[in-house]
This record gives structure tokens, C-alpha cells and sequence, in this order.
């Protein structure tokens, strides 16, 4: 199996769990150890499907504005568990490779591989919700074929994509590329850095 088969397998399995109730407040319960990269590829997912139903609820055009802003918060917080779950997988993949004779032509990768495992993540989300698109029965025909056509893209592109994630990573294990990997510097998060955050601070 690949490490791309493995990351979607749990992928699939954590948003299954997650539709067991539907529930943006239910419990997460990861069944794997705190240290092990499996622990970390659940909650990152899970963050993210959690997430994607509070996309859903927040667009809801009755909501309360009040319950809005409170969601849009809790989005904001999502967003940097998220950040911060990406970095530690990238951790991980710059330890397992840290042996590595990096050869003097090795070349850089636009992105690192936990970001590239990210967009997997929300990968998976879609191509579930969009086949859940194409078995309405209150739908028309014509909503099933175009959610039919996008499913097959999406499809494809999880190919593509796991074949790339799975290329990157061969390449570093041989040394033909290396990992740099940039902390995500998010200011609106930092009251010394908001600048409406420092300013209510006078």
C-alpha cells in the first residue's frame, strides 16, 4: 500500500465516522496511538469535515447573526488547528527522511507534502458529498448528471493527485528533491499582529 492508499483509507474511514451522527459537536475519537502519523491523519481530517459542515451551516441565509459570528469564529480557531496539524505531519515526514544524502542537483518542491496530504483531505470530503449529490432522489435528472460529471473529475484528480503526493516523496526518499518547510505565519490570529486586535489593547 501506498502512503497516499493509507492517508485515504483514513480518510474514508473518518468521514464515515463523522456521519454516524451528523454532528459538528460530536466527540472525536480517534482510535489510534497519540504518536503515530495515523493519530495525526484522522484529526487533521477530522478537523476538516467538522469544518465543512460548519461551511454548510454558516451560509444558512435564516441563520442568527449572533450564532453566525460564533461559527465564523470557531472557523477561524479550525483553521489554525488545522495549520498547526499540517506542520506536524510535515514533522514527522522531515524526520522520516532526515537520513537522507540529499544529491547536489535536488531541487525543491513548490509545496511540502503535508500541504499537498491536505488538499487529499478535502479531496475525500468532496468526492463524498458529491456522490452523495448524484443518489438524491429529490433531485432531477439533470442536477444527478451534472453532479455525476463532477464526481468523475473529482475522481480523476484524486488519482492525479496521490500519484504526485506519492512521486514527491519517492523523489525525497532518493534525494532527488528535498523538504523546506515555511511555518504559516497567519497574522489575524496574533493580538501583535491585528492590527484591530493591538489597537482595542490600548
Amino acid at each position: 500500500m501506498t502512503f497516499t492508499e493509507h492517508c485515504n483509507a483514513i480518510f474514508n474511514r473518518v468521514i464515515d465516522d463523522y456521519h454516524l451522527t451528523d454532528n459538528v459537536d460530536a466527540a472525536i475519537n480517534n482510535p489510534f496511538d497519540r504518536s503515530t502519523i495515523d493519530y495525526s491523519l484522522y484529526l487533521k481530517c477530522w478537523i476538516d469535515t467538522v469544518q465543512w459542515h460548519l461551511e454548510d451551516i454558516i451560509r444558512d441565509p435564516k441563520i442568527d447573526a449572533t450564532e453566525a459570528l460564533l461559527i465564523k469564529r470557531r472557523i477561524d480557531r479550525s483553521n489554525q488547528d488545522r495549520t498547526d496539524l499540517v506542520e506536524e505531519i510535515d514533522a514527522y515526514l522531515r524526520n522520516k527522511y532526515s537520513d537522507v544524502k540529499v544529491k547536489p542537483d535536488a531541487r525543491i518542491n513548490t509545496e511540502s507534502p503535508a500541504w499537498a496530504i491536505d488538499r487529499l483531505s478535502i479531496l475525500a470530503l468532496k468526492i463524498y458529498h458529491m456522490k452523495e449529490q448524484t443518489l438524491r432522489t429529490d433531485a432531477s435528472p439533470e442536477h444527478i448528471e451534472k453532479c455525476q460529471a463532477k464526481l468523475n473529475v473529482l475522481l480523476q484528480q484524486q488519482v492525479d493527485l496521490s500519484t504526485a503526493i506519492d512521486q514527491l516523496l519517492e523523489d525525497i526518499a532518493n534525494g532527488d528533491k528535498y523538504m523546506k518547510v515555511y511555518k504559516q505565519m497567519k497574522m489575524y490570529n496574533d493580538p501583535s499582529t491585528n492590527p484591530v486586535l493591538y489597537a482595542n489593547k490600548k
